[in-house]
């Protein structure tokens, strides 16, 4: 847990808000469908329960933070191009909201998506 001590105490970050706030700066990125579950067990929990940071997992180092998002992408849409905005608004979004160093963002691409013309 992501922690800073401070004079008037101690400041403790949840890996859960963390998700979250990557969740939404993933979703705003150009040609990001949507997130994928990192692995069966949680494709399966990801049908019973609905929650917002399901692809996203979060671990703290002493370095910083390392954050691995697993997405998928709209089709006919530049891959590398698409990653690399996906860790850079991460990154940026995540610094800004909590003030701490994200030392990886690594983003892993699931699939493709055609997205509909209607």
């Amino acid at each position: 847990m992501g922690e800073e001590t401070t004079t008037l105490g101690s400041i403790h970050i949840s890996p859960k808000a963390v998700a979250t706030i990557a969740y939404h700066a993933t979703l705003t990125s150009y040609g990001v469908v949507g997130l994928a579950p990192k692995n069966l067990a949680e494709g399966l929990a990801a049908t019973i329960t609905r929650e917002p940071a399901h692809g996203i997992s979060v671990a703290y180092d002493d370095e910083g933070i390392c954050i691995d998002i697993h997405i998928i992408v709209e089709y006919g849409t530049r891959i590398t191009s698409v990653a690399a905005s996906v860790a850079n608004t991460v990154k940026y979004q995540v610094e800004k909201a909590i003030g701490m160093p994200v030392k990886a963002v690594n983003v892993h691409i699931q699939g493709l998506r055609v997205s509909n013309a209607d």
